[in-house]
């Protein structure tokens, strides 16, 4: 399964991209203070060490470190310093502080202190080891200078702030996000809402003769995109009328001409002659009846019903068994489908007639899973290859030349059930099956 971290609606999009852009805001302001905080750590550490290491050289020199503490003021800077021709001794855990030493060399060379060497070590939390009997507290911080030849070791404090700003930035995110997440999901939930009901209507069939315009909701650009949509749609029906009127009118000036020549065509003496013609003239009617019935599909006044499959595949098998046509019906799934009726029954029919004429039977079941059925209407023909499977659902596209050459209806078969389906809000699918045949497969949506 592959993993999608850019989601695909428009409130996820926004939400995922601010909330990144924040979390690199916030991590840029994270090492911004953070390095802002260390300088001062360390000119508030380094600093007092400074001052302390520059007190002990020159209070060496003039000598007063060089016998007992007079009084007690004594006595305590002489507990926070150690003067020795040695290095001191440091506890176990100490750890070494090189970014100090740097800071506080620097410091020493402003001053005109040339040190041979300084350390800077972080004694280990809780220690109260001493340092020639110097107690040194949590966080405390020994600076170890060399100068002249005797080491100067004197005890400074650095503050620990980083758990400190850690939990400021923490809440600092938690409440920018607050503050600038739900108001652009709430912005940008208005703008997606109206957008979705935009493409469930742009999905729908455009002939749909009880569809209602949308409601201009949401910011500005969007009730201007539903209001060109709906004017649009507008348009379209207007032209659907147009065009079924006009078919109408095409179909009655055809059929009356042909009904009128059928009857002349009987007055023929020739049997063979008129038999040909009458054959003729009941192949261009029925022509007819299929373009006009192509023409008209998903846009007809049927309205939509809560149909039973098993009851209407029963009907349409009875039909054909009482016609002596060699049509069962297998397992059927016991689902209701939101479609018209007589519409599917004709979509079906033709799937059936195909599966006749190419394939000697044909075999009606139904499965259902996940919401949707399938209506399949398999033959035992010998199938049809992918390209003929991409062309025959065209209009006029015959497929007698690779299944069977003395049958053939006007090739608008397949193109009216496809049509059926789509405007039902299936699809029509055809499929070789293993062991041979065809399966023919008209899917919906399951109405509960």
């Amino acid at each position: 399964m592959k993993l999608r971290l850019w989601p695909r609606s428009l409130v996820g999009q926004l939400v995922f991209a601010v909330a990144v852009m924040l979390f690199l805001a916030q991590a840029i302001n994270f090492v911004l203070l953070s390095r802002g905080i260390r300088q001062q750590t360390l000119a508030h550490g380094g600093g007092m060490a400074v001052a302390r290491v520059i007190d002990a050289i020159e209070r060496d020199r003039r000598g007063e470190f060089r016998g007992p503490p007079r009084d007690e003021m004594a006595r305590e800077r002489a507990q926070k310093l150690q003067i020795s021709a040695t290095p001191p001794s440091l506890p176990p855990g100490a750890v070494h502080l090189p970014e100090l030493s740097s800071y506080i060399g620097g410091l020493l060379n402003d001053t005109n202190v040339h040190a041979e060497s300084i350390d800077a070590w972080a004694l280990p939390p809780r220690s109260r080891q001493r340092l020639q009997r110097a107690a040194f507290p949590d966080r405390a911080v020994v600076v170890v200078a060399k100068v002249d030849g005797r080491y100067f070791a004197v005890r400074s404090r650095i503050a620990a702030t980083g758990n400190r700003l850690s939990g400021f930035l923490i809440w600092q995110t938690l409440t920018l996000y607050l503050l600038l997440l739900i108001p652009i999901m709430v912005i940008a939930w208005r703008a997606a809402r109206p957008l979705r009901d935009l493409t469930r209507a742009a999905r729908a069939n455009p002939a749909s003769r009880d569809a209602v315009p949308l409601e201009e909701e949401g910011p500005s650009d969007v009730r201007d995109l539903i209001a060109a949509f709906n004017a649009f749609r507008a348009r379209i029906a207007t032209m659907l009328s147009d065009k079924d009127r006009m078919l109408g009118a095409v179909g009655h000036d055809l059929r009356t001409p042909l009904a009128s020549l059928r009857v002349r065509v009987e007055g023929v003496e020739d049997d063979k002659l008129r038999e040909k013609m009458i054959a003729s003239i009941d192949e261009m009617t029925a022509m007819l009846t299929d373009i006009l019935a192509l023409a008209r599909s998903g846009s007809g006044t049927e309205a939509q019903e809560r149909v039973p499959i098993r009851e209407l595949i029963g009907e349409l098998a009875a039909d054909y068994q009482e016609r002596g046509k060699d049509v069962a019906v297998g397992a059927i799934a016991d689902v209701h489908a939101l479609v018209r009726p007589m519409l599917l029954k004709r979509a079906l029919r033709n799937l059936a007639d195909n599966a006749l004429a190419y394939g000697m039977r044909a075999r009606l079941s139904v499965t259902a899973a996940a919401g949707r059925m399938q209506i399949i209407v398999s033959d035992d023909g010998p199938g049809l290859t992918k390209e003929q499977i991409r062309v025959l659902v065209e209009p006029f596209a015959r497929g007698e030349q690779s299944r069977n050459r003395a049958t053939g209806g006007a090739g608008l078969g397949l193109s009216i059930a496809r049509e059926i389906a789509e405007g039902e809000g299936g699809a029509l699918t055809l499929a070789n099956r293993a062991g041979g045949g065809l399966d023919a497969v008209i899917e919906l949506p399951v109405q509960a």
